[in-house]
């Protein structure tokens, strides 16, 4: 369907004309799809597919193939075996160009790599946009862009200076900036990966309402990926699940428990509850004072971590929670207060100096922060502790790195071909593993765990959950923060509440609900 541009308010123009094109329906199905990477096959034989208005639960552990069948669709992998049809007629996906003529945007879950950090929001949603006009042209009007990069993020119900550099935006900010680029152009079909994994409640409940807009008003096919079960329930009507790069069931929504689900995508019964291990809790190890970061990130915060204690940080998203493991850990510049260990004053003014002093931190951004994805696996987990493995002043001895790592992998249960696998071709939850496993072998005595669930499965949410109570019996103290309250609930001792970057209400968790923490979440006084 061509756009016709129309003066000089464009996009309203552009907008109501992709309505009526949509009122006819389409479908999109991809058949016998399989796709192979150095020592992985990542899908084998996967039939899927999606009709316009109709919102598409894609789900699988880490690892099953769901973001490759995706990646495939967008056009970001190209050398897959198998059919794609849209409408009946077979198309041929190689790269995103072929993607966006069809109509199917994808946004991926890795916001960071998808968003040009140096440009404005407007810049990074009329993107496409900018590329066509800019073809044989010199100059770009600059007024109609942000103009209609507005009128976008107005459909997508955010409110942001379209002057504003990406690099300067919340995570949250960022995902709901890469939606509005999806809808700036002719969208048939709508790839949503982990899109409410950044997002706040009231944020989820917007992208949802924006969603069944979409599919009900707009006749647009979405296509959502969640481990977050009752969103896949709340939300979708149909549903594939995956398991080891093959379709185990495609059925509708409302033949399924989330419990049958859970069984479905592991291929065994599970339970989805983590059992607390109970350790006995030592003296105090850590202790924050009044501490305030350089630029009002973190406000006059204090607590306290004891050995073999599992201390919760919770908030809404944007309370802080980031913002304070980030300071503890170096990265960002603390302006005053006090960070003590073991009753001595830690002198922490970067990274490395955190390292050297005891601390860890597994960032929320793994793939930006948390690991190398273009090196290997041994290569990331051996980083923090490289010392170790120094014969002279440069000499590494790799065949050590390769062993210490081939421990590790099989201690933590990482799906990887071998230690030599680049970390980029792990799955989320995989590569989870890599950021948690690199400081086990560095042995610090405080770990800060920022967001460690987010977009993994239950099976490897297991798994995080067993390493940290694991760290805990070994007397090590606990920072674990996080936006997902039944999370916080289950595993910590003691729960502190953060609002408008500081502390406002700790608990014992045995004495701590739901309801009371989202109230202090909330600003309750």
């Amino acid at each position: 369907m061509a756009l016709t541009r129309i003066g000089e308010g464009r996009l309203p123009v552009y907008i109501q004309e992709a309505r009526i094109g949509m009122e006819s329906k389409h479908t999109l199905e991809m058949k016998g799809i399989s796709i192979e990477f150095p020592g992985v096959k990542a899908l084998d034989h996967v039939d899927f597919a999606v009709k316009s208005g109709e919102i598409h639960a894609l789900v699988g552990a880490n690892g099953a193939g769901k973001s490759t069948l995706m990646k495939i669709l967008g056009g970001a992998y190209g050398h897959y075996v198998g059919e794609i049809y849209f409408d009946g007629k077979k198309v041929d996906i190689r790269n995103p160009q072929d993607a966006k003529a069809l109509g199917i945007d994808v946004v991926y879950q890795e916001v960071d790599t998808a968003l040009i950090s140096y440009l404005t929001v407007a810049e990074n949603i009329m993107m496409d946009k900018m590329v066509n006009e800019m073809k044989g042209k010199h100059f770009i009007r600059w007024g109609n862009i942000h103009r209609e990069a507005r009128e976008v993020m107005k459909r997508v119900g955010i409110d942001l200076d379209t002057h504003t550099l990406v690099q300067d935006l919340s995570l949250a900010q960022k995902q709901m900036v890469l939606i509005a680029r999806a809808l700036a152009t002719n969208t048939n079909f709508l790839v949503l990966d982990e899109p409410t994994a950044p997002l706040s409640q009231t944020e989820t409940e917007e992208l949802f309402r924006l969603m069944r807009d979409l599919a009900q008003n707009q006749q647009v096919g979405i296509v959502f990926i969640s481990h977050r079960l009752p969103e896949i329930f709340e939300i979708c009507e149909t549903i594939t699940i995956l398991r080891d790069g093959q379709v185990v069931t495609d059925t509708t929504i409302d033949t399924l428990t989330q419990q049958k689900l859970v069984e479905l995508m592991l291929g065994r019964r599970f339970e989805e509850t983590y059992p607390k291990i109970h350790v006995p809790i030592g003296d105090v190890l850590l202790e924050v004072r009044d501490l305030n970061e350089e630029y009002g990130r973190v406000r006059n915060v204090s607590f306290t971590v004891r050995a073999g204690e599992i201390v919760g940080i919770t908030g809404l998203v944007g309370a802080g929670k980031t913002e304070l493991c980030k300071t503890l850990f170096g990265a960002y510049p603390m302006k005053s207060g006090e960070i003590l260990l073991r009753g001595k004053s830690l002198h922490i003014k970067s990274p490395h100096a955190a390292v050297h002093q005891g601390m860890a931190l597994v960032p929320e951004e793994r793939r930006k922060e948390g690991v190398l994805v273009d090196e290997p696996v041994f290569v990331n987990l051996t980083l923090p502790s490289l010392d170790r493995f120094t014969k002279g002043p440069a000499f590494v001895d790799t065949r050590a790195e390769r062993a210490k790592a081939r421990e590790v992998i099989q201690d933590l249960g990482i799906r990887t071909p071998s230690e030599n696998q680049k970390v980029a071709y792990l799955s989320g939850g995989n590569q989870q593993k890599v950021a948690v496993g690199k400081w086990l072998i560095a042995d610090a005595e405080v770990y800060i765990f920022d967001e460690p669930t987010k977009g993994v499965d239950v099976g490897a949410k297991h798994d995080i959950f067993a390493l940290i109570g694991a760290l805990a019996k070994q007397g090590k103290g606990i920072i674990y923060a996080s936006s997902e309250i039944p999370e916080i609930l289950d595993i910590s001792d003691r729960i502190y509440v953060m609002y408008d970057f500081t502390i406002v209400k700790e608990f014992e968790t045995s004495e701590a609900t739901e309801e009371a923490i989202l109230f202090y979440s909330a600003g309750g006084q």
